[in-house]
């Protein structure tokens, strides 16, 4: 798999930042597989608060295809974390390209119209960040090629063994099984943890007979589950039950989070059959835990998420 970065710097000099500016913000660096982030239990719960409230209020997400658009717009906004993504798309739904003042003026050579209004993403360790639209800039012509973040999305057997090898120091094994094509796999919880110092085991199959590519989009969905708490608490890995859902429902949480995990990778799928059944002009979705579908789709990102050098 490899990655083709954005055009290099534009020679001139750098603006002053704006309160609210660092640079850089919320990158993706791909090429290794990260720990889980610790996260302040008090903050997480804030944030989930205050974006409930949003979503709630101007009743977004409600309907199916409104949902797919989210997922989609995620998908495009590679350069941004899921939940930052997110935040964008409530922002402003059809948002192409954003970057922060220095961003835009150090690799285009672009400046901020005057008056134009920023959008508000979180920065990393920090309060905010602020982005701007491309709309909202004048300058030099922007490369045709510009926003293209190319993926080569085909995932070779070495990059499922390291991913194995990661996987099972976490108490996740993987099992290859020998079984028919219309089998993709299956996880479930060997051995719960006696205390939140060790690793639950969890056995997770694949197919042995699929391709290294269709693996790894089951290691998505398969993982999905485990984060979107399916399988009950973890305190080991910061899980959180999660009661009373149906089949139906946890199945389309985990093939939206396998979904964008491959998309954002540039690995092309058939899951938009896989959500056909959810995704309608009728389909209502108020039942959607919009907040914890994107916060596993960053927890499984960190986990498999890298791009691994040839």
């Amino acid at each position: 798999m490899t990655t083709t970065l954005i055009p290099p710097p534009v020679s001139a000099p750098r603006p002053a930042m704006l309160s609210g500016e660092e640079e850089p913000i919320d990158e993706q660096f791909p090429g290794q597989l990260l720990p889980p982030p610790k996260i302040d239990p008090d903050e997480e719960e804030s944030a989930r608060a205050a974006l409930d409230s949003v979503l709630e209020s101007a009743r977004l997400y409600t309907q199916g295809p409104d949902f797919k658009d989210l997922l989609d717009f995620i998908a495009r906004m590679k350069t941004f974390s899921p939940f930052n993504a997110l935040l964008l798309h409530v922002q402003k739904p059809y948002l192409s390209f954003a970057a922060t003042r220095c961003r835009w003026w150090d690799k285009f050579g672009r400046r901020i119209k005057e008056g134009a209004r920023p959008l508000i993403i979180l920065k990393p360790f920090g309060p905010v960040s602020l982005v701007y639209d491309v709309l909202d800039t004048e300058g030099d012509p922007l490369p045709r090629d510009a926003f293209s973040f190319h993926v080569e999305g085909n995932v070779r057997q070495r990059d499922m063994d390291h991913l194995q090898y990661s996987l099972e120091k976490m108490g996740i094994e993987i099992l290859l099984n020998d079984v028919g094509d219309r089998l993709g796999g299956y996880i479930r919880l060997v051995k719960r943890a006696k205390d939140a110092k060790e690793y639950s085991h969890y056995r997770l199959a694949l197919n042995r007979n699929h391709a290294p590519t269709l693996q790894y989009a089951t290691l998505a969905h398969e993982l999905a589950h485990l984060f979107l708490g399916h399988l009950g608490k973890d305190a080991k890995l910061r899980i959180s039950k999660r009661q009373g859902l149906e089949h139906a429902q946890k199945e389309l949480e985990a093939e939206s989070v396998a979904y964008l995990v491959c998309n954002r990778q540039g690995i092309q799928r058939k899951a938009e059959t896989y959500l056909a059944h959810f995704i309608t002009s009728s389909t209502r979705a108020e039942h959607l835990d919009v907040y914890q579908i994107v916060r596993t789709i960053s927890r499984v990102e960190e986990l498999i998420g890298g791009v691994y050098p040839p």
